[in-house]
């Protein structure tokens, strides 16, 4: 990519995409265009209108440097520092997993749910999120769900996963909504009661971290990854101990991994404040949410 030769934006995205793909990348085109895109603080259509445009060299510098890390195989969201969830934009760092789509199935859910529970009488709502990262699921329903009084409480055992979700409160507009707790899943808020507990644990079973895509493997939080041997250790940990912390009629919703889903219902039907759980399936038809109702 010399930089007395006319780089276009044609050209540009060609050239790049044609490298992504000699490394293996999984979306060589819609990775250039994103990285593009941002380089020059427009959106992806501007790239197709603009074909002919060409760089200034500062541009062509900081998209080299973009598409030199995205080589290297991290994730699109950590070289731009930033990741859209739920039509919101989240600061990502490598302390926090990346959002993705299937948990919007969790953050609709819940939004559902909480919805539903205060046009029947609910006040003073109050949500857990555990294991919280970017904060993007606490902050998401905060943000969709019409409840005027909602509070979130969100933990992470990570201080500087922790420090990224107080930082992405306050850039949404939430932050004397959600209070950002560090610590061990319930251990931060013993003794309080929630209408819904929401949770994306980590859900990988060890011995199989080894074998992911290397821009998770090589870059993403093996603290946020690692479910134990079977991948459900939190699941575990969170059904023997969040229903006590229901309000009545409260419940538990909980993303998983693929196969999981059946094992986690059983896990939080043993409990006895569990009265039936619900399944939900994501755009693909994996069962991605387990919903706990309590009594």
């Amino acid at each position: 990519m010399a930089e007395r030769e006319l780089w276009t934006i044609r050209r540009l995205l060609t050239w790049t995409a044609d490298f992504f793909k000699t490394r293996g990348i999984e979306s060589p085109r819609l990775d250039a265009e994103v990285l593009l895109a941002a380089v020059l603080g427009k959106d992806r259509m501007y790239l197709y209108v603009h074909f002919d445009e060409p760089l200034e060299p500062a541009e062509l510098s900081t998209f080299r440097g973009y598409v030199k890390e995205r080589g290297a195989y991290m994730p699109t969201a950590y070289v731009l520092g930033r990741r859209e969830f739920m039509g919101l934009v989240f600061r990502v760092t490598r302390d926090t997993l990346v959002p993705r789509p299937d948990t919007e199935i969790l953050v609709q859910s819940a939004v559902d749910f909480l919805c539903a529970r205060h046009a029947a009488g609910a006040e003073d709502m109050c949500i857990a999120d555990l294991g919280t990262g970017t904060g993007a699921i606490a902050l998401s329903v905060l943000h969709h769900a019409d409840v005027a009084e909602l509070h979130a409480d969100a933990v992470d055992i990570s201080p500087g996963a922790a420090a990224v979700a107080r930082e992405n409160a306050a850039q949404l507009g939430l932050a004397e909504k959600c209070t950002v707790h560090e610590g061990d899943l319930l251990a931060p808020l013993a003794g309080r009661s929630y209408d819904m507990i929401l949770s994306n644990p980590p859900y990988i079973p060890a011995a199989d971290i080894a074998g992911l895509m290397t821009d998770v493997r090589t870059y993403e939080p093996h603290l946020a990854l690692d479910g134990g041997a079977d991948g459900l250790d939190f699941y575990r940990r969170i059904m023997a101990d969040a229903p006590v912390m229901l309000k009545a009629g409260g419940a538990i919703a909980i993303e998983v991994g693929i196969g999981q889903a059946a094992d986690v219902a059983a896990l939080a039907e043993q409990h006895p404040r569990i009265v039936r759980t619900e399944l939900k399936k994501d755009l693909a038809g994996v069962e991605r949410v387990v919903i706990a109702y309590g009594a």
